[in-house]
Protein backbone atom coordinates (compact mmCIF):
# COMPACT_ATOMS: atom_id res chain seq x y z
CA UNK A 1 0.00 0.00 0.00
CA UNK A 2 1.38 3.20 -1.08
CA UNK A 3 1.58 5.94 1.55
CA UNK A 4 0.40 9.46 0.30
CA UNK A 5 2.55 12.20 0.62
CA UNK A 6 1.68 14.81 3.78
CA UNK A 7 2.29 18.58 2.50
CA UNK A 8 0.99 19.57 5.68
CA UNK A 9 5.38 19.86 7.40
CA UNK A 10 5.68 21.94 4.19
CA UNK A 11 2.85 24.33 4.70
CA UNK A 12 4.25 24.78 8.24
CA UNK A 13 7.63 25.45 7.03
CA UNK A 14 6.41 27.93 3.99
CA UNK A 15 6.37 31.12 6.08
CA UNK A 16 9.95 30.41 7.65
CA UNK A 17 11.01 29.70 4.16
CA UNK A 18 9.81 32.81 2.76
CA UNK A 19 11.43 35.00 5.25
CA UNK A 20 15.21 32.67 5.14
CA UNK A 21 15.65 31.77 1.27
CA UNK A 22 15.85 35.32 0.33
CA UNK A 23 17.71 36.20 3.33
CA UNK A 24 20.40 33.68 3.15
CA UNK A 25 19.84 32.30 -0.55
CA UNK A 26 21.13 35.54 -2.42
CA UNK A 27 24.46 36.77 -0.11
CA UNK A 28 25.06 32.68 -0.92
CA UNK A 29 24.37 32.95 -4.46
CA UNK A 30 26.78 36.53 -4.65
CA UNK A 31 29.28 34.46 -2.56
CA UNK A 32 29.20 31.57 -5.20
CA UNK A 33 29.45 33.62 -7.86
CA UNK A 34 31.96 35.90 -6.71
CA UNK A 35 34.42 32.80 -6.47
CA UNK A 36 34.20 32.26 -9.89
CA UNK A 37 35.54 35.33 -10.81
CA UNK A 38 39.11 37.17 -10.74
CA UNK A 39 37.88 40.33 -8.44
CA UNK A 40 39.86 42.02 -6.89
CA UNK A 41 39.79 46.21 -6.00
CA UNK A 42 40.77 47.22 -9.26
CA UNK A 43 37.04 45.93 -10.21
CA UNK A 44 35.46 46.78 -7.56
CA UNK A 45 36.83 50.55 -8.33
CA UNK A 46 35.27 49.57 -12.29
CA UNK A 47 38.53 50.26 -13.10
CA UNK A 48 39.12 46.98 -14.94
CA UNK A 49 36.09 44.05 -16.27
CA UNK A 50 35.63 41.71 -13.96
CA UNK A 51 37.95 37.88 -15.44
CA UNK A 52 36.01 34.51 -15.48
CA UNK A 53 38.46 31.86 -14.23
CA UNK A 54 36.32 28.99 -13.11
CA UNK A 55 37.13 26.63 -10.87
CA UNK A 56 40.76 28.61 -11.01
CA UNK A 57 40.47 30.60 -7.15
CA UNK A 58 39.66 26.86 -6.19
CA UNK A 59 42.77 25.19 -7.75
CA UNK A 60 44.55 27.65 -6.10
CA UNK A 61 44.04 27.28 -3.03
CA UNK A 62 44.23 23.40 -3.42
CA UNK A 63 48.03 24.31 -4.22
CA UNK A 64 48.60 26.77 -1.44
CA UNK A 65 50.24 24.73 1.49
CA UNK A 66 48.88 27.89 3.84
CA UNK A 67 45.61 27.09 2.94
CA UNK A 68 45.52 23.26 4.11
CA UNK A 69 47.71 24.07 6.85
CA UNK A 70 44.92 26.19 8.47
CA UNK A 71 42.07 24.43 7.14
CA UNK A 72 43.14 21.70 10.21
CA UNK A 73 44.03 24.09 12.36
CA UNK A 74 41.06 24.73 12.37
CA UNK A 75 39.21 21.34 12.39
CA UNK A 76 41.57 20.71 15.18
CA UNK A 77 40.55 23.82 17.01
CA UNK A 78 36.74 23.26 16.55
CA UNK A 79 36.74 19.56 17.79
CA UNK A 80 38.63 20.55 20.74
CA UNK A 81 36.07 23.63 21.27
CA UNK A 82 32.74 21.40 20.86
CA UNK A 83 34.14 18.58 23.42
CA UNK A 84 35.05 20.93 25.80
CA UNK A 85 31.85 23.23 25.56
CA UNK A 86 29.69 19.91 25.54
CA UNK A 87 32.00 18.54 27.80
CA UNK A 88 31.24 21.82 30.41
CA UNK A 89 27.58 22.48 29.50
CA UNK A 90 26.20 18.74 30.18
CA UNK A 91 27.93 18.53 33.92
CA UNK A 92 26.79 22.14 34.83
CA UNK A 93 22.92 20.76 33.36
CA UNK A 94 24.00 17.85 35.68
CA UNK A 95 24.65 20.13 38.41
CA UNK A 96 21.74 21.99 38.16
CA UNK A 97 19.21 19.22 38.87
CA UNK A 98 21.23 18.55 41.97
CA UNK A 99 21.21 21.51 43.63
CA UNK A 100 18.53 24.08 45.03
CA UNK A 101 16.62 26.97 44.05
CA UNK A 102 18.76 29.34 45.07
CA UNK A 103 22.41 28.12 43.73
CA UNK A 104 20.66 26.89 40.32
CA UNK A 105 19.26 30.42 39.97
CA UNK A 106 22.61 31.94 40.37
CA UNK A 107 24.31 29.83 38.31
CA UNK A 108 21.59 30.10 35.44
CA UNK A 109 21.59 34.20 35.45
CA UNK A 110 25.69 34.19 35.46
CA UNK A 111 25.41 31.89 32.56
CA UNK A 112 22.86 34.06 31.02
CA UNK A 113 25.33 36.88 31.50
CA UNK A 114 28.00 34.92 29.39
CA UNK A 115 26.31 34.00 26.76
CA UNK A 116 24.53 37.57 26.46
CA UNK A 117 27.86 39.33 26.46
CA UNK A 118 29.04 39.97 22.58
CA UNK A 119 31.95 38.23 21.33
CA UNK A 120 33.96 41.84 20.79
CA UNK A 121 32.90 42.54 24.69
CA UNK A 122 33.63 39.19 25.88
CA UNK A 123 37.20 39.20 23.80
CA UNK A 124 38.28 42.26 25.42
CA UNK A 125 37.93 41.40 28.85
CA UNK A 126 39.42 38.45 28.34
CA UNK A 127 42.61 39.97 26.91
CA UNK A 128 42.57 42.11 30.20
CA UNK A 129 42.29 39.47 32.54
CA UNK A 130 44.94 37.38 30.78
CA UNK A 131 47.26 40.93 30.19
CA UNK A 132 51.12 40.44 30.57
CA UNK A 133 51.36 43.25 32.97
CA UNK A 134 48.27 43.86 34.84
CA UNK A 135 46.09 40.88 34.42
CA UNK A 136 44.19 39.38 37.21
CA UNK A 137 45.64 35.63 35.99
CA UNK A 138 49.18 36.72 36.25
CA UNK A 139 48.95 38.73 39.70
CA UNK A 140 46.85 35.55 41.10
CA UNK A 141 49.11 32.93 39.74
CA UNK A 142 52.40 35.11 40.58
CA UNK A 143 53.53 35.37 36.77
CA UNK A 144 54.66 38.58 36.35
CA UNK A 145 54.77 39.67 33.33
CA UNK A 146 54.08 36.21 31.31
CA UNK A 147 52.59 36.80 28.00
CA UNK A 148 49.68 34.92 27.04
CA UNK A 149 49.80 35.43 23.67
CA UNK A 150 52.71 34.55 22.81
CA UNK A 151 52.77 30.62 22.07
CA UNK A 152 50.57 29.20 19.54
CA UNK A 153 49.39 26.51 21.59
CA UNK A 154 48.87 28.58 25.09
CA UNK A 155 47.36 31.29 22.96
CA UNK A 156 44.58 28.91 21.22
CA UNK A 157 43.67 27.57 25.05
CA UNK A 158 42.80 30.89 26.21
CA UNK A 159 40.88 31.84 23.12
CA UNK A 160 39.37 28.69 23.55
CA UNK A 161 38.09 28.89 26.89
CA UNK A 162 36.81 32.45 25.97
CA UNK A 163 34.55 30.33 23.36
CA UNK A 164 33.77 28.07 25.53
CA UNK A 165 32.46 30.19 27.89
CA UNK A 166 30.65 32.01 25.17
CA UNK A 167 28.66 28.68 23.73
CA UNK A 168 28.58 26.58 27.28
CA UNK A 169 25.13 28.33 28.18
CA UNK A 170 23.12 26.90 25.28
CA UNK A 171 24.40 23.34 26.07
CA UNK A 172 23.66 23.94 29.83
CA UNK A 173 20.49 25.15 29.67
CA UNK A 174 19.06 22.63 26.26
CA UNK A 175 20.08 19.52 28.37
CA UNK A 176 18.53 20.55 31.59
CA UNK A 177 15.56 21.56 29.91
CA UNK A 178 15.61 17.53 28.39
CA UNK A 179 16.64 16.33 31.62
CA UNK A 180 13.76 17.97 33.50
CA UNK A 181 11.01 16.60 30.69
CA UNK A 182 12.35 12.94 31.40
CA UNK A 183 9.26 11.44 33.37
CA UNK A 184 10.33 10.72 37.01
CA UNK A 185 8.76 7.34 36.40
CA UNK A 186 11.83 6.31 33.88
CA UNK A 187 14.59 7.14 36.56
CA UNK A 188 12.56 5.43 39.71
CA UNK A 189 12.19 1.97 37.14
CA UNK A 190 15.84 1.95 36.81
CA UNK A 191 16.68 2.74 40.56
CA UNK A 192 14.04 -0.46 41.18
CA UNK A 193 15.97 -2.28 38.67
CA UNK A 194 18.96 -1.28 41.06
CA UNK A 195 20.58 0.96 38.51
CA UNK A 196 22.91 3.06 40.11
CA UNK A 197 22.62 7.23 39.80
CA UNK A 198 25.72 6.58 37.39
CA UNK A 199 24.43 3.85 34.64
CA UNK A 200 20.85 5.67 35.54
CA UNK A 201 22.30 8.26 33.39
CA UNK A 202 24.51 7.17 31.11
CA UNK A 203 21.78 4.43 29.75
CA UNK A 204 18.40 6.23 30.45
CA UNK A 205 19.09 9.68 30.58
CA UNK A 206 21.78 9.88 28.25
CA UNK A 207 19.75 8.15 25.57
CA UNK A 208 16.96 9.99 25.67
CA UNK A 209 18.45 13.13 25.41
CA UNK A 210 20.11 11.84 22.02
CA UNK A 211 17.84 13.99 19.72
CA UNK A 212 18.89 17.31 21.84
CA UNK A 213 22.61 16.66 21.97
CA UNK A 214 22.21 16.29 18.47
CA UNK A 215 20.95 19.96 17.96
CA UNK A 216 23.72 20.65 19.94
CA UNK A 217 26.59 19.10 18.49
CA UNK A 218 25.48 20.60 15.23
CA UNK A 219 25.52 24.47 16.65
CA UNK A 220 28.29 24.27 17.96
CA UNK A 221 30.54 22.35 14.97
CA UNK A 222 28.95 25.52 13.04
CA UNK A 223 29.76 28.46 15.41
CA UNK A 224 32.94 26.75 16.28
CA UNK A 225 34.49 26.01 12.75
CA UNK A 226 33.49 29.39 11.78
CA UNK A 227 34.82 31.67 14.85
CA UNK A 228 36.46 34.68 14.12
CA UNK A 229 35.64 37.97 16.67
CA UNK A 230 37.60 36.18 19.53
CA UNK A 231 40.70 35.15 17.36
CA UNK A 232 40.68 38.13 15.11
CA UNK A 233 40.38 40.24 18.30
CA UNK A 234 42.39 38.23 21.21
CA UNK A 235 45.28 37.68 18.99
CA UNK A 236 45.45 40.51 16.72
CA UNK A 237 44.57 39.36 13.38
CA UNK A 238 45.93 35.50 13.98
CA UNK A 239 48.90 35.58 16.45
CA UNK A 240 52.16 36.00 15.88
CA UNK A 241 53.46 35.07 12.28
CA UNK A 242 50.09 33.95 11.71
CA UNK A 243 50.43 31.28 14.10
CA UNK A 244 46.83 31.43 15.35
CA UNK A 245 44.77 31.83 12.03
CA UNK A 246 41.70 30.07 11.40
CA UNK A 247 39.89 29.77 8.29
CA UNK A 248 37.38 32.38 8.64
CA UNK A 249 40.30 35.06 9.62
CA UNK A 250 42.58 33.79 6.81
CA UNK A 251 39.01 34.25 4.14
CA UNK A 252 38.53 37.96 5.84
CA UNK A 253 42.79 38.01 5.41
CA UNK A 254 42.23 37.41 1.68
CA UNK A 255 39.43 39.36 0.65
CA UNK A 256 39.96 42.52 2.95
CA UNK A 257 43.76 42.44 3.82
CA UNK A 258 45.27 41.51 -0.18
CA UNK A 259 42.09 43.12 -1.87
CA UNK A 260 41.69 39.14 -3.29
CA UNK A 261 37.88 38.97 -3.29
CA UNK A 262 37.32 36.13 -5.26
CA UNK A 263 39.64 33.90 -3.33
CA UNK A 264 38.49 35.31 -0.58
CA UNK A 265 35.08 34.05 -1.60
CA UNK A 266 36.36 31.02 -2.31
CA UNK A 267 37.50 29.90 0.87
CA UNK A 268 34.21 30.70 2.13
CA UNK A 269 32.22 28.19 0.02
CA UNK A 270 35.21 25.77 1.40
CA UNK A 271 34.12 25.92 4.85
CA UNK A 272 30.09 26.34 3.63
CA UNK A 273 30.63 22.50 1.56
CA UNK A 274 32.53 21.40 4.51
CA UNK A 275 29.73 22.52 7.52
CA UNK A 276 27.21 21.25 5.00
CA UNK A 277 29.16 17.63 4.44
CA UNK A 278 30.02 17.02 8.15
CA UNK A 279 25.80 17.99 9.01
CA UNK A 280 25.07 15.57 6.53
CA UNK A 281 27.20 12.93 7.48
CA UNK A 282 26.54 13.35 11.21
CA UNK A 283 22.65 12.94 10.55
CA UNK A 284 23.16 10.08 8.23
CA UNK A 285 24.94 8.48 10.77
CA UNK A 286 22.40 8.88 13.47
CA UNK A 287 19.11 7.83 11.15
CA UNK A 288 21.52 4.54 10.36
CA UNK A 289 22.21 3.84 14.02
CA UNK A 290 18.04 4.23 14.40
CA UNK A 291 17.79 7.65 16.11
CA UNK A 292 15.15 10.29 15.38
CA UNK A 293 15.75 14.00 15.19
Amino acid sequence: MRVGFNRRPWLYLLPAAAVLVPLFGYPVYMLGLLSVFDYRQAQVSGGQPSTFVGFGNYATLVGDGRFWEVLAQTVGFAAALVLATLAVGAALAVLLTRVGPVPRTALSLAALGAWAAPAMTGSTVWMFLFDADLGLVNQVLGLTGFNWFYDRWVTFLVVGATIVWHSFPLVMLTLYAGIQAIPASVLEAAALDGASAWNSFWKVVVPMLRPLVTIVVIQSVIWDFKVFTQIYVMTNGGGVAGQNTVLNVYAYQTAFGSSEYGLGSAIAVVMTLVLLVFTLVYIRALHRGGERL
